[in-house]
């Protein structure tokens, strides 16, 4: 299943983290990244991050990310193969220096992208990361996170859809901390938030349940990788998604009337979809994933990552590329060579990151393994 598109060919940064500057000729669908903890690994997948919308998978400010004795800006710059094998250059700046204050700047083959969305028809990025083991025992904004960042690789206008439903309920909270009795500026903003907020909600629901056949039929379940039961709670509480969406918007807008006084009481909105849950079981012991050991929601959250590349590649047709950070070390020998062979299979391009070679020794050959040290690569 192998496939010489969308894949990265070089990566260049400039004053990111700590690299003041760095060119990578990436020669494999492997590679490896190897060294001490502090040596910059994290910071290079962090890089790669950025080649889709978002703050990347630290979720960092800008600014942050900057190299401390740099210019107070950065760029990272990669070529990319597309579908069609054709080479393009995709640079994501930020400078420190413009009049609104720093901002993320992108471009395609030199031309200035209207939103970082354009990055969607080219890089589809997903990533797993030490700070995702605790997803599942963590509070319900991480797991809200976690399935957005799936959603938005099937469904690029979920991003913009999320913006603008936390911009409309932000004006929302506002009007009714002031106790604002404009009716109808109040109730614009709720039709608003009733149709973005069910894009969003549907978007998530259509998600969970193609990954639900995606885990149980794909390649982790058959590899050692426990399968995951799972279950969306929309934040809508009774209301019924699955009829017409123009009714389905009328109920939602006209429960935010009524429900006007608890939420100013609240001081915030107590229902829409930024209150909603993904519910994950591990389904062999028949219990929540959060009850599940250490090891064992390490192998389900890597399960569900597996499962939804193979759906993004089945329903796009764009390869994802993979970011591990650390994947193989808590995994035994035999559960790493399943992965190592499942990535293989898919076809993707995997970045992976570890503090000993021996972890990626079944990879011998097939990968491209690199040291770094103190923002350096050998």
């Amino acid at each position: 299943m192998a496939r010489d598109g969308n894949r990265i060919t070089q990566l260049r940064l400039v004053d990111f983290r700590n690299y003041s500057s760095l060119t990578l000729d990436v020669e494999s669908r492997f590679i490896v990244l190897a060294g001490d903890n502090g040596s910059g690994k994290t910071n290079l997948l962090e890089a790669v991050s950025l080649l889709t919308p978002g703050r990347g998978l630290r979720r960092a400010t800008y600014p942050e990310m900057a190299n401390l004795t740099g210019s107070g800006g950065f760029s990272v710059r990669a070529g990319v193969l597309d579908e069609q094998a054709d080479s393009v250059d995709v640079l994501t700046m930020m400078r420190p220096d413009t009049a609104s204050g720093p901002q993320r700047q992108v471009r395609i083959d030199g031309t200035n992208a209207r939103s970082a969305d354009e990055l969607l028809a080219l890089v589809r990025l997903l990533w797993l990361t030490p700070a995702m083991d605790g997803l599942f025992t963590g509070p319900a904004g991480d797991r809200r996170r976690f399935l957005d960042r799936l959603v938005l690789t099937l469904h690029p206008e979920h991003g913009r859809h999320a913006t603008d439903y936390e911009r409309a309920m932000r004006s929302r909270n506002r009007l009714l901390a002031e106790d604002r009795r404009d009716e109808s500026w109040l109730s614009a903003i709720e039709s608003q938030m009733a149709e973005t907020g069910l894009a969003i909600a549907l978007a998530r629901a259509e998600t969970v349940h193609r990954l639900k056949a995606a885990v149980c039929e794909g390649f982790g379940a058959g590899a050692g990788f426990p399968i995951a039961g799972l279950e969306l709670a929309s934040g809508y509480g009774p209301v019924d998604l699955s009829r017409a969406a123009v009714d389905v918007e009328d109920e939602v807008a006209g429960r935010l009337r009524s429900n006007r006084p608890l939420d100013r009481a609240a001081g915030r909105t107590l229902e829409g979809p930024h209150r909603s849950d993904l519910l994950v079981t591990y389904l062999a012991k028949s219990m929540p994933a959060a009850l599940a050991s250490t090891g064992e929601q390490k192998a389900l959250l890597i399960g569900l990552i597996l499962a939804h590349a193979e759906l993004v590649l089945a329903t796009s047709g764009i390869p994802p590329i993979l970011l591990l950070d650390e994947v193989a070390a808590h995994l035994d020998a035999g559960r790493r060579a399943a992965l190592f062979d499942i990535l293989d299979h898919l076809g993707v391009q995997s970045f992976m990151t570890g503090t000993d070679y021996a972890l990626f020794s079944t990879l011998e050959g097939r990968a491209q393994i690199l040291s770094i040290a103190n923002g350096s690569l050998t």
